[in-house]
């Protein structure tokens, strides 16, 4: 499965770039390389903005301060020990005043990596499911995920320009609007793929934290509480958490409607996922309606149901039984 989440990331990435290149060919021979060179070059600069400004709009949107070993021993701890397992540099810690109980990963490198947990996130999980938890956010630092999907959005923003250039740009010329209208959808269709290499990463990570030494009904029975958790936490704390669930190891505004899908896993209704649990949905064949399907093709979150699904695949050494 790792090999096949790995596969399927650089066949997206060579698709985007591919397209991006067509585009090339087909604006520099149609309709002049100047105002797509301009474009494409204010879409990167742009981008380059957003990465670099980024982690501090995060921090500011998202009320962060950073905490010291003597102020959160525990949490220091288990990121130091998930770290050097991870042969990656300690990131920074530290915790948001949001309501919504959840983790996040961010910075611009693996060097500057910065893992977050919010206050909710602290009360609601035993040791064994945060540990679980910073597994996931250290693995996306691991994989370089902000790197990738930093290069994947700059596709569609690129698209988006040259749909603008086109569409109105007032020329007479009839193959402009065509151009305009064919980049228009290549911007949707590209949004669509950059949310599939999002869902890709979930699940790669997921399989980071296992790999790491945690047990995957641990993690499971974290996604678990923490989908319950988001659908209790107030209407205004989830659109405070909207422009960032990306980086959130569950989507927020989804927890409602996952919650009727994953009340028969709890079968003895304790509140949490056991290792017995998990492992009688080995096997089963997972129904998802067409309605799931279609808000997970627009998510940037993998079905719930079927990425605990997954993790009932993955052994407690992290290995694919």
């Amino acid at each position: 499965m790792i090999m096949w989440l790995q596969v399927r990331m650089y066949l997206l990435l060579g698709l985007m770039f591919a397209i991006v290149y067509a585009l090339i060919v087909v604006v520099a021979s149609s309709a002049g390389i100047g105002n797509f060179v301009f474009y494409a070059i204010l879409a990167v600069i742009m981008l380059f903005i957003q990465y670099m400004i980024g982690p501090k709009l995060i921090e500011l949107s998202m009320g962060i301060r950073y905490v010291s070993e003597e102020e959160a021993p525990e949490l220091h701890q288990m990121i130091s020990d998930l770290a050097n397992k991870a042969g990656i540099k300690k990131p920074r810690v530290a915790i948001s005043r949001v309501n919504v109980p959840n983790a996040f990963a961010f910075g611009r490198s693996i060097s500057d990596g910065r893992v977050c947990v919010t206050e909710g996130i602290l009360k609601l999980l035993n040791r064994d499911e945060l540990r679980a938890v910073l597994g996931h956010e250290l693995s996306h630092i691991k994989n370089r995920d902000v790197a990738t999907m930093t290069m994947l959005s700059i596709v569609p923003i690129i698209c988006w320009y040259l749909a603008w250039s086109f569409m109105f740009s007032g020329r007479n010329r009839g193959n402009a609007a065509l151009l305009g209208l064919v980049a228009f959808i290549l911007y949707f269709i590209t949004n669509l793929l950059v949310l599939y290499g999002s869902r890709i990463r979930e699940y790669y990570a997921d399989r980071g934290s296992v790999a790491l030494g945690n047990s995957p009904h641990h993690l499971a029975s974290a996604l678990y509480k923490l989908t319950y958790g988001s659908a209790k936490a107030p209407k205004n704390a989830i659109k405070q958490t909207e422009g960032y669930k990306a980086f959130f190891l569950n989507d927020p505004s989804r927890a409602r409607a996952d919650i009727n899908e994953l009340r028969a896993i709890d079968e003895d209704m304790s509140g949490t996922v056991d290792r017995e649990e998990l492992m009688n949905l080995r096997g089963k064949k997972i129904k998802v309606s067409s309605a799931d399907h279609l808000m997970e093709l627009l998510s940037t979150h993998p079905n719930m149901l079927k990425r605990i699904t997954y993790l009932s695949t993955l052994s407690p050494a992290g290995e694919m039984k």
